[in-house]
């Protein structure tokens, strides 16, 4: 075996994904026996959402038959976004439980020809220069060439690599959350909840007060859910909507009738004491990676966690196939953990700010003054929306130079189409100084596309970030090596 990914959650699965279309069939090692029917994240934030487009996935979740569209307005730490007027908006939402993403990533693998052994815990591995050897619960071990801890915040995987997880944990905070029923009456037209001696709870809004915070919202086809957050609350007793009913009176100061609730499942009903916020001191140790949740752990405020994790995916499985393959450039696999980690970076920082303005008292109340008077500049809001959808940072791409280098490509006609494939692009205007000849020696492993009126070269890798643009054909040279290796006749020469 070539690949071992340890856990079949969203980012195992997507990275196998991208594996298997660079021909490289990896095999997913999932401790559960079945996909868990636990609910988690509820959708999807940010450019990931553009990105499963380009992958042709978009469409297997989505139920408006387009493309998508930026969001006209989003949350950052309680406050409402108002983004209509942000020019290249990459907040983009899909409202989607993530069962249902893991389940599409599940069905996508199967075709791509993936396979997931369900019930096969990690335990233990050893390494060797050319492979890992890793032992599993109560069965045969497994040898391979790479083991990918993508096992979640709690990663067995980054333990037993003896990769550190520094970070801060908060023991302030309770979260409680459940699937509920309420009386028909205190539902409004538009979803809200109406609080006798309250008010109206908006939804889909995080609603803070001085004693805490409340969420409402209503999915299509499932029971509204209700969470809270406080602070300095003991949490005591099983979790149940009776605790849930009490801690949003706490918050709220007045009274919700809540029930159990009615429909289909599965239903949330969870209590979760503390927080944690930390990041792996490293990605890679030796032939040991991680991915997602497994690197990286944050405040789930704003929903940036399958956005990030997703991506790294993205990232990293390319990178690892040509590794694989043998046409790597030196130190290829490494660029993972130098585009990724300051991305997650930027993620724990922006959690931990939401939460702080979204905690209880008079002096983060007077800080939310101040806040909200700069949400109104739109500079501002162009600011958190670039650090929102995760568009802030920009990858080296070395001496390359243009608008987009480094940058996720724009959205271009016919772009979406193109990238399903997972290859590399030279995108040309046949307008311009650069014809299809001008891949050379990386013909093999490049696809040479005709772009009428994009007015420069444009070459994506195949995660679609640029590499290069321009017009000159010894930088184009230097940008293909550096991604994709020696061209054919420099690899036969050296051979």
């Amino acid at each position: 075996m070539k690949v071992l990914i340890a856990g079949a959650g969203p980012n195992g699965l997507m990275l196998a994904c991208e594996l298997a279309l660079a021909g490289i069939r990896p095999v997913v090692l999932e401790r559960r026996t079945e996909p868990g029917a636990e609910q988690r994240a509820n959708g999807l934030v940010g450019q990931v959402v553009r990105m499963l487009h380009r992958r042709g996935l978009y469409e297997r979740l989505a139920d408006n038959g387009g493309p998508p569209q930026p969001a006209p307005g989003f949350l950052f730490g309680a406050f409402p976004l108002d983004l209509h007027d942000v020019p290249d908006n990459a907040v983009f939402t899909l409202m989607v439980p993530q069962q249902r993403i893991e389940q599409m990533l599940r069905e996508r693998a199967a075709e791509l020809g993936v396979e997931i052994r369900h019930g096969h815990e990690v335990t233990g591995f050893a390494r060797a220069d050319a492979s890992v050897t890793v032992q599993l619960r109560d069965r045969p071990p497994l040898e391979a060439r790479f083991l990918v801890g993508a096992d979640g915040g709690r990663s067995v995987v980054r333990k037993l690599a003896g990769i550190g997880f520094p970070g801060a944990t908060d023991d302030r905070v309770v979260s409680r959350a459940a699937h509920v029923s309420v009386p028909a009456e205190l539902i409004g037209e538009d979803g809200s909840l109406i609080v006798p001696g309250y008010g109206v709870v908006p939804p889909l809004r995080h609603l803070r007060t001085e004693r805490g915070l409340v969420v409402w919202g209503i999915m299509p086809g499932r029971a509204p859910l209700l969470s809270t957050m406080e602070w300095d609350q003991p949490a005591e007793g099983e979790p149940s909507v009776a605790d849930l009913a009490a801690s949003v009176r706490r918050v709220l100061g007045a009274e919700v009738p809540l029930g159990p609730p009615t429909g289909e499942g599965p239903h949330v009903l969870r209590r979760l004491s503390g927080g944690n916020t930390r990041l792996a001191e490293r990605y890679r140790d030796g032939r040991v990676l991680l991915l997602g949740d497994a690197a990286h752990v944050h405040p789930a405020i704003g929903g940036p966690g399958l956005n990030l994790g997703l991506q790294d995916a993205l990232n990293l499985g390319w990178k690892l196939a040509a590794h694989l393959h043998g046409r790597a450039p030196e130190g290829l696999l490494d660029t993972y953990e130098s585009e990724r980690r300051p991305v997650a970076e930027r993620v724990t920082m922006h959690t931990q700010a939401q939460s702080a303005l979204i905690a209880p008292g008079s002096q983060v109340t007077a800080l939310r003054k101040l806040f909200g008077e700069l949400l109104t500049l739109p500079a501002t809001r162009k600011h958190i929306a670039d650090l929102l959808a995760g568009t802030d940072v920009r990858y080296d791409m070395g001496t390359a130079m243009g608008a987009y280098v480094g940058r996720a490509a724009p959205e271009l006609p016919g772009l979406s189409e193109l990238t399903r494939t997972g290859r590399p692009l030279l995108l040309l205007d046949p307008s311009g100084g650069l014809g299809a000849s001008s891949v050379g020696a990386w013909a093999d492993r490049v696809d040479v596309v005709a772009m009428p009126g994009l007015g420069t070269a444009m070459l994506l890798r195949p995660d679609t970030y640029v590499a290069w643009e321009g017009d000159d054909r010894a930088g184009l040279h230097d940008a293909l090596a550096r991604w994709f290796g020696a061209g054919r006749s420099a690899a036969r020469a050296g051979h």
